[in-house]
Formats: C-alpha cells, sequence, structure tokens
C-alpha cells in the first residue's frame, strides 16, 4: 500500500536512500521529513542536497524527539544502515509510530512488477549483475538496484518500465519488511558476518531468511543445496559444485548439468572458478524460473565481465602477481579468494573489528599462505593470532601494506589484498579501499621501473 495524501512520514537516513524515500513520499502527496543524528559535518552535503529539493531536514536525537512530540506521524521509514533498536528509529516506535525500510516502503509502490531477489553473504553483488546482464540480454528489461545499484526507493520514483527488478537483499533491508515478496529468491550461502550488529550468528541467519516470509506456493526459491532452511512455502530449486551432492544444477565432467542434463560446458561461462559456478548456477535457476530457456540464458552469459575489486587482477611486476579483493568484508570472502589461488600467497589483511572469530581460518593459512601483513582496527589481534604459523608484519596504511608484502613475497609468490572485514575504520567502503589498493600497485610499478610489467585494463 503506496503513502496516503498528506500523511506525515518520518525519514529516518539523510543518505541515499532516505532522499529516495523522501522523493517517494512527496510524489505520493505524504508530507516527509528527514531525520540523521550523525555528525553535521559530515552530513553536510547530504543535507543541502534534500533541502534544495525542499525537503526539511531535522538533525540529532532531541531534535527527532521534540519533532515527535509535535507532529503526529503517520509511518516511520528508516534506511537499512539504522538498527531499528537504536535510539532514532526508537524515539517514534516508542511514540507508537509504525516502522518499515526503505526497500519496503519502494516495494510496495513497485508490487505490479515481479522480482528477483538475490541473497547471501558473499556473492551477491556478481550474481545480481549476472542476473541484470542475463534478462536485459534475452529482451526482459530489468535494473540491478536494491543494496546494489539503485535504492529501490530511486526506482519507484523514476517510473521507467521494467518487466522484472534484479534487486540485492541484505540482512539489514529484509528486518524490517513486512509484505516483500519477491517471485524468485535467491539464497547463495551463509556465513558468519556482521556481529557488530547482530548479537549471534543465529540472529544474522534469522534476518537473511526472512527474505522468503512471504513468498507463496507460486514463488521459486533459488537456494544452494545443503543450506539449513527447513521447509519454504515456495518451490525450489537448488545448486552445488561439489561432487556426489544431490540437487537441480550439478557440475560433473567440466559440464553443468540441470536435472542430469548438461545445460553448459564450464568453458562457455564467462566465471569458472568454483564459487562463481555456483553463483552462475543461482542466475540460470533464476532465469529458467521466469520461463526463459537455457538456450537463450547461457549464450546471454558469455560477455559478463566483473567489476573492480572481486580477486581482481591488477598488475604482474617482476613476477608477483597482485590481487585486489577489497570485496571480501567477510572471512568467508578472504577463504574463497585464497582457494582460488595457484600460486603461494602474501596475504594484507585488516580493517574494521567486527567480533568475527578467525579461528577456523587458521588451517586454510597455513596451506597457502607464506607470510601475512595485517592493518586496521584488527590488525594487531590478527598478527597476534597468527604470528606462530607465519611471519606477520604490522603496517599502518594499505600504501605500507603493499611495500612490506612485496618485501616479504619470494620469486613466483602472489600479493592478494583480501581484508576479511569491513573497511569503515579507515575508508567510506570497500570500493574506495580497493582503488587505494590498486593505486599503490600502479606507483610501485612506476617507482620500481620492472621489467616485466602487465597490467589490466582500466
Amino acid at each position: 500500500m503506496a503513502s496516503t495524501p498528506q500523511q506525515h512520514i518520518a525519514i529516518l537516513g539523510a543518505g541515499r536512500s532516505g532522499l529516495g524515500s523522501a522523493r517517494l513520499a512527496r510524489k505520493q502527496g505524504a508530507v516527509p521529513v528527514v531525520f540523521d543524528e550523525g555528525d553535521p559535518v559530515k552530513l553536510k552535503k547530504a543535507v543541502d542536497d534534500l533541502e534544495r529539493e525542499g525537503f526539511r531536514v531535522v538533525l540529532g536525537l532531541d531534535g527527532a524527539k521534540s519533532e515527535c512530540a509535535a507532529t503526529k506521524f503517520d509511518l516511520v521509514v528508516t534506511s537499512p544502515g539504522l538498527d531499528a533498536s537504536w535510539p532514532l528509529p526508537k524515539a517514534f516506535t516508542d511514540a507508537g509510530v509504525p516502522l518499515i525500510g526503505e526497500m519496503e516502503y519502494a516495494w510496495r509502490a513497485l508490487s505490479r512488477i515481479p522480482v528477483v531477489g538475490i541473497t547471501g553473504t558473499n556473492g551477491k553483488t556478481t550474481t545480481t549483475e549476472i542476473v541484470e546482464r542475463m534478462f536485459n540480454v534475452c529482451g526482459r528489461r530489468t535494473i540491478a538496484c536494491g543494496n546494489y545499484g539503485h535504492a529501490l526507493s530511486e526506482v519507484a520514483v523514476a517510473e521507467a518500465e521494467y518487466d522484472v527488478l534484479t534487486v540485492e537483499v541484505s540482512s539489514f533491508q529484509v528486518e524490517t519488511i513486512t509484505s516483500f515478496r519477491p517471485t524468485v529468491a535467491l539464497w547463495l550461502n551463509f556465513a558468519p558476518d556482521h556481529l557488530d550488529r547482530y548479537p549471534d550468528n543465529e540472529a544474522y541467519f534469522a534476518a537473511k531468511k526472512r527474505i522468503f516470509d512471504y513468498m507463496t506456493e507460486d514463488d521459486f526459491a533459488v537456494i544452494r543445496a545443503g543450506e539449513p532452511l527447513g521447509e519454504l512455502k515456495s518451490k525450489v530449486i537448488t545448486f552445488t559444485t561439489e561432487p556426489g551432492v544431490d540437487a537441480d544444477f550439478q557440475l560433473l565432467n567440466d559440464s553443468v548439468l540441470f536435472r542430469g542434463q548438461r545445460i553448459a560446458r564450464v568453458s562457455d561461462l564467462p566465471l569458472r572458478e568454483r564459487h562463481n559456478i555456483e553463483n552462475q548456477m543461482a542466475a540460470l535457476g533464476a532465469g529458467w524460473a521466469m520461463g526463459l530457456k537455457f538456450e537463450e540464458l547461457v549464450p546471454a552469459l558469455a560477455g559478463y565481465e566483473p567489476a573492480r575489486h572481486r580477486c581482481e587482477f591488477v598488475a604482474e611486476i617482476d613476477g608477483h602477481r597482485y590481487i585486489n579483493d577489497s570485496k571480501a568484508t567477510n572471512l568467508h570472502a578472504l577463504e574463497t579468494c585464497l582457494k582460488s589461488q595457484d600460486d603461494p600467497v602474501v596475504l594484507i589483511v585488516g580493517g574494521k573489528e567486527k567480533g568475527l572469530d578467525y579461528t577456523p581460518f587458521r588451517p586454510l593459512l597455513q596451506e597457502k599462505v607464506t607470510a601475512l601483513v595485517t592493518l586496521g582496527e584488527i590488525g594487531d589481534k590478527l598478527a597476534a593470532q597468527f604470528s606462530d604459523l607465519v611471519p606477520c608484519k604490522r603496517v599502518a596504511t594499505v600504501q605500507d601494506a603493499v611495500i612490506a608484502a612485496t618485501e616479504m613475497a619470494r620469486p613466483g609468490q602472489s600479493i592478494v589484498f583480501s581484508p576479511g572485514t569491513s573497511s569503515f575504520d579507515m575508508f567510506s567502503g570497500y570500493a574506495e579501499r580497493g582503488n587505494v589498493f590498486r593505486d599503490a600497485v600502479l606507483n610501485l610499478s612506476s617507482t620500481q621501473q620492472p621489467t616485466n610489467t602487465k597490467e589490466t585494463q582500466s
């Protein structure tokens, strides 16, 4: 149900999704007020953008409480980054104002359009990009949105015509749904993460699993075989690359099978690592569930190229390959990256302290890594935890890390930047962090003037 005219709506968060929600509320005739309790200096540009469009902005918790007491708000719409239990949302919910998230709010205006919702601890963005490309090449107009690309509220405001929406869905977004219903939901995997937000892994798992809450027997869930999801109301398609595991999509003799029939050779796929083969299986499952044929889906994958910061080859300098995996914001992503490396690795790791347990990482580190460079908020902890296994060096910056890793690497070894945690202690996000790594590597190339340098195309 969309907003009704003259509803008073509190929009929490002055960022991109908050601006999109405010625009959508105004378009539907409601009266939005935007609230944020962040640093006014850091919020200046966002506030200027909102006020330039005529939106009223209230900063600070005290201001929010005063406004809530003075105005009868009909609804509060929160940005994904805000936990509903935090003081700002509670200022409204304690006053009896019903709360939903930005994704739920936007979906109510878009519910006539089928949704492919994509979730998982890792691989969401790659799979979202693949699905977007696949549908568009096959003539089904779509756009990548949600947790990646455009905020869903921006799509709702734009009113472009789409046949299907390709929506990356984070656990933060489905915490606050009350009706959001994908026609097809992709569950790629689950691993511990976000323990700075959730009290334990069970709470994180429960939040992610909410993507299935409002699906029906007419919908499809495409899930990795073996994931402990229990009984789902929707129809289920399974996928795996693990040998001997029963699933609809399987990998056998370098071929992808669907229910026993070969639909593609691995050589037909643009991404050939096992974890990415599973991502492509999930995407193909979404296409099949939406009525497309594998004969058109598989060729549609062919031109896909992954974006930066995901096991991205940056350069080869003096026999060392430099790999940028800044997108690895949790331990599972780090492990996936390391397992895909053929050469011994000097690993650069570290960033925000998220409360993750790195003990299970020890056997893989001992198998793949010859030296470790640590940085960030968690750098000292990681160096202490693994110094009994490999030589460790603690550094202050990414630039220092590149120099130290290069000095520690022996001929034929790769330098891999796969932090295994978030970047918000030092950077605005993984993209900025990855760009700093790339620049440091390329600067190393120019200052050392190596005899053997290969660089990817920008």
